[in-house]
């Protein structure tokens, strides 16, 4: 077990016997961006002796950061962690304040998630380091407190900040089922449609994980039910060129055209019928993003 290389005395988190600290020293701190795409962001910082912490942001339709602290010993069990934010070292006299109560949880990384993971990363920016302190249980509960760096953090800082800038407005979730529609007697799809199609595009283009796509067309009741079958095959299969077109494999993608089967509107009235002209995606990915 390895101790910091600085001594930590905070007003907030009074100074103890027996408090075990971790953090990287001076010489020590390094902070790597280690996801940089549209559909991730991700700034780690490991900690000596104890595991890493990183910040975390994802392709979304909403603001969201998360904090992950990630030990090389699980959480042994569901308990109350402090959250502190200290000045350095170099900066004696200068007091520390209480940023949030958490709860970390057995078996579960510790995690900071919404305004306090910004919360943090405004104190680093800053120059504090943001701390956590708890009770180990792998140490007869004595306590322990385990600290960020400031150190070389303002660099990757700002490839950080330009990497979520670039993340894609929207989820997985968001475009993981999605029904297309079309015009009449056409495999042309309507303009909503092209736009949502589009989309979905640019997020395959992001995310080569997507491993499950499965695409059922179908039409309305209008025409030969021969001709029917034929053209939800047709619209199938041209969905499926646009995905292969992206570059994902064939063997990922599985297609059926039902025809006029599985209506899920009346065919009397034309605002019925174009619901029934349409295509089904769904897709699945092996990775948990």
């Amino acid at each position: 077990m390895k101790h910091s290389a600085w001594a930590i005395i905070v007003a907030t988190i009074p100074a103890q016997a027996g408090v075990t600290e971790f953090g990287a020293g001076i010489d020590q701190s390094v902070w790597r961006l280690t996801a940089d795409t549209q559909i991730e962001c991700r700034l780690e910082h490991p900690i000596p002796s104890w595991g890493s912490g990183m910040f975390v942001a994802r392709a979304g339709n909403k603001i969201n950061l998360d904090f992950e602290l990630h030990g090389l010993r699980a959480q042994a069990r569901t308990q109350s962690v402090t959250l502190g934010s200290m000045p350095p070292s170099w900066r004696p006299g200068v007091a520390g304040r209480d940023l949030a109560q958490l709860r970390f949880y057995q078996q579960f990384d510790g995690l900071v998630d919404g305004q306090t993971a910004w919360t943090m990363l405004d104190e680093l920016e800053g120059g504090r380091m943001p701390t956590f302190q708890y009770r180990d249980w792998y140490r007869q509960n004595n306590a322990v407190r385990v600290s960020l760096s400031n150190v070389n953090f303002r660099v990757k800082y700002q490839a950080f900040v330009d990497c979520m800038n670039n993340l894609l407005p929207y989820s997985f979730d968001d475009i993981a089922f999605t029904i297309l529609t079309y015009e009449k007697n056409s495999d042309k799809l309507s303009a909503a449609s092209r736009r949502r199609l589009a989309m979905i595009g640019d997020y395959l283009k992001a995310d080569p994980s997507i491993d499950v796509v499965v695409i059922n067309a179908y039409t309305d009741s209008f025409g030969g039910r021969w001709t029917n079958q034929q053209l939800s095959e047709k619209r199938a299969e041209s969905i499926k060129a646009f995905f292969t077109g992206l570059g994902l494999d064939a063997g990922k993608i599985s297609v059926e055209g039902h025809g006029e089967k599985k209506h899920v509107a009346s065919n009397e009235e034309e605002s019925g019928r174009s619901k029934n002209r349409r295509v089904v995606i769904s897709m699945e990915r092996s990775s948990n993003i």
